[in-house]
């Protein structure tokens, strides 16, 4: 009899443990560490959307900084402690969407561009639409080019244009400006095209002072720490417009010294294969 019962229960547990397969793969590709700092990147990117559907701009804005202070450790601790995963490359896009994308445009609809009507709408969705497709493929070519420049201005870089900006002109002009120029409608756009755009950025991931110095490079990090700290809304502004005109200048120069090269070699060839002066007096 009771070997009858065992005989019968064994099928069962075997069913059970069936079952659980699929539940623990899926509890092996999902890590809690980087996940949680990614969810705190989402969250402070609802809070700016909140703070700026409220008219706080200001804390919106600094709610996108810490937004791109949360996506920058979600992959530092995914990559330190091995725990990368397609849930947290999932996951953490659409984070990015909501913190760097639907955020700023929002902060920046409401804060400059409604005088603007159909114009500043369009200028949010724009920024948005571009921000996704920026991500998206971002995502379809990670890992196949080169790991020290991305194609196209990174989400948070834009983002953080915006949100320093905002704090920027606080600084100088205080919370009372109303910033209704055409300026602000021109920087929603310009942003738009720099993602989707084939443009060179730094990615500052092969730098061989952080690889093989890793003292200069501390010493670096706590100056600019110290920089930033001086006057945080000027400075934020300056480095982060200094890094989106960074990379339309370099492409620039990149192609005009290209361009000087292909001229210079065409001439080149041109005087070799002219004939010399000798042949044409004998003709």
């Amino acid at each position: 009899m009771s070997h009858s019962m065992n005989t019968n229960r064994n099928p069962a547990r075997k069913k059970k443990r069936k079952r659980r397969n699929p539940e623990e793969e899926t509890s092996r590709g999902t890590y809690i560490l980087p996940n949680l700092f990614t969810t705190g990147n989402l969250f402070a990117g609802f809070y700016g959307i909140v703070s700026s559907i409220n008219g706080h701009y200001f804390h919106a804005a600094v709610a996108i900084l810490v937004s791109c202070v949360f996506d920058i450790l979600d992959g530092k601790v995914a990559r330190f402690a091995k725990a990368t995963s397609r849930f947290g490359i999932e996951y953490d896009s659409l984070a990015d969407l909501v913190a760097f994308g639907v955020g700023p445009a929002l902060l920046i609809y409401l804060w400059a561009l409604q005088p603007f009507g159909r114009l500043g709408w369009l200028a949010g969705f724009v920024f948005v639409a571009c921000g996704a497709l920026r991500l998206a493929r971002f995502n379809v070519q990670a890992g196949q080019g080169p790991s020290n420049y991305f194609v196209g201005l990174p989400i948070p870089g834009a983002a953080c244009m915006i949100a320093t900006t905002v704090l920027f002109l606080f600084k100088i002009k205080g919370q009372s400006y109303n910033p209704t120029l055409v300026i602000f409608l021109l920087e929603a756009y310009v942003l738009g095209f720099l993602m989707v755009s084939n443009i060179p950025f730094n990615s500052f991931k092969e730098m061989e002072v952080i690889k093989g110095k890793p003292l200069p490079a501390l010493f670096v990090l706590v100056l600019l720490l110290t920089v930033v700290a001086a006057k945080p809304p000027v400075m934020l502004f300056l480095m982060f417009s200094a890094y989106v005109l960074s990379g339309p200048v370099t492409y620039l120069v990149k192609r005009f010294r290209k361009k000087r090269a292909l001229e210079t070699d065409d001439e080149g060839v041109a005087e070799g294969h002219s004939p010399p002066a000798g042949l044409h007096s004998q003709s």
